[in-house]
């Protein structure tokens, strides 16, 4: 509609320069008639104008309103375009936590495996250590073990197994750490431990005997 009366307004505007352009016929020499068609092609053109202010102003509302909502539309974008940002933020954030807390934890695993390592060649040299220096004990027969003639001698253990069983006993049952003394236990070798400070014997029971807490 719009374009209709903007057409119109154009050819209303082409007839008006070439109606000025020319000299008019004089429809009448009558001042009345003349004013009263004067008038009347105001009316008309009065008309048109108001029909194209209309137009216009309804045209402009409505761009208005698309604005507006183009507006609101904007605002939303950029606030769901703020909060994607922060949420990337955070991603972000957490996908580097989680990388230094893997990293950390290789490192951790890393130093795990070389300890475990590490303690089994202590383990190894322990043991050769203590079967070259301290073997077992001679199988035959203990005096001080025998409680009859005839009777066989008890079987010796040795100084590894010795400290097997004190650092088992340690683990198992830390709150009573006391092994009980027999006959398979040879007296050297636990006083060998009882002066280098390994062991400790039970200060009630002569008999029992437990491990240094080194730990």
């Amino acid at each position: 509609q719009l374009s209709l009366l903007m057409q119109q307004w154009r050819a209303l505007t082409v007839d008006c320069h070439a109606w000025q352009a020319r000299d008019p016929e004089l429809i009448s020499t009558n001042p009345q008639v003349l004013l009263e068609l004067g008038k009347e092609e105001l009316q008309k053109v009065k008309k048109n104008l108001e029909m194209v202010l209309s137009t216009v102003q309804s045209e402009n509302s409505r761009l208005d309103e698309n604005l507006e909502r183009e507006k609101q539309w904007y605002e939303e974008q950029k606030q769901m375009l703020d909060t994607l940002k922060k949420i990337e933020e955070m991603a972000n954030a957490r996908v580097e936590q989680s990388y230094n807390k893997n990293r950390e934890l290789d490192e951790l695993k890393n130093k795990i495996l070389k300890l475990k390592a590490y303690k089994k060649e202590l383990l190894n040299a322990l043991s050769e250590f203590l079967d070259t220096h301290f073997p077992q004990p001679g199988n035959g027969e203990n005096p001080e073990n025998k409680k009859s003639v005839g009777e066989p001698a008890v079987e010796l253990i040795t100084m590894k197994e010795i400290l097997e069983i004190l650092i088992n006993k340690l683990r198992s049952t830390p709150h009573e750490p006391y092994i009980i003394i027999d006959e398979s236990f040879w007296p050297p070798y636990i006083e060998l431990l009882l002066r280098c400070g390994i062991a400790l014997r039970h200060p009630e029971d002569p008999d029992r005997l437990r491990l240094q807490a080194f730990h």
